[in-house]
């Protein structure tokens, strides 16, 4: 699904990533671990291709994004929803606009979008906000929309940079009870987070980002460097 080969990415002075590879498969959840400048932001952006590596290859789904063209890049992010820390919703269109403003990008027909949006709106348990603006919503709530809008495409893999970041630790097991749920119908997650008490309690695989190395891949719990430097 992902595959990173001897990757490189260098800015100027500063190292991204150094001769990464790591290999995920479809359906996997994986934690994104590691102190800020690790390399975890680097990592996200050459899967989505907003930046371009030095040296190595980048499978997405079975195509090579280090040599697609500009044209193609588009086709590449609609297999891939994202959903970020700060919601990024829409102020003046309500919970189901929102929703629907990721269909109507893509040219879907109203029929279609009159059909999907209330079943995703159902499926991350937002229903009845669907006439509601973001400004009327909990921060658990706003996030339910954005991840609605990341899943209403069908992408194959989501990406969640930080999704719990905002909210309290009961909003945030239930964003992460979703995740699990959107996880188990076969779509592909990649979550970058700090929260070492969501990675304890998922027991996901973790790989650790450090200095643009990965000295971490597996299932389980991580000492996260905070820890370990505390313990010293």
């Amino acid at each position: 699904m992902i595959k990173f080969s001897h990757v490189t990415k260098t800015y100027r002075t500063n190292v991204g990533l150094e001769d990464v590879s790591v290999d995920i498969a479809k359906g996997d959840f994986v934690f994104l671990v590691g102190p800020s400048g690790a390399g975890k932001s680097t990592f996200i952006k050459l899967i989505l291709k907003e930046i371009d590596a030095d040296e190595g290859s980048i499978i997405v789904d079975d195509k090579e994004v280090t040599t697609l063209s500009n044209r193609e890049v588009p086709e590449l992010r609609r297999k891939i929803g994202t959903v970020f820390q700060d919601f990024r919703l829409l102020p003046k269109k309500t919970v189901f606009e929102n929703v629907a403003f990721a269909m109507e990008v893509l040219h879907k027909s109203k029929r279609q979008i009159r059909k999907q949006v209330p079943q995703i709106l159902s499926l991350v348990g937002i229903t009845d906000k669907a006439d509601k603006y973001p400004d009327e919503l909990s921060a658990g709530e706003q996030q339910r929309v954005a991840i609605a809008r990341a899943i209403i495409n069908n992408p194959i893999v989501l990406i969640a940079d930080e999704p719990t970041g905002n909210l309290d630790p009961v909003t945030a097991a239930e964003i992460m009870d979703l995740l699990e749920q959107i996880n188990m119908r076969g779509t592909t997650i990649v979550m970058v987070t700090h929260a070492k008490d969501i990675v304890d309690r998922m027991k996901k695989r973790v790989i650790a980002i450090e200095e643009g190395h990965i000295i971490h891949d597996q299932e389980g719990a991580y000492i996260f460097k905070e820890e370990v430097e505390t313990l010293e």
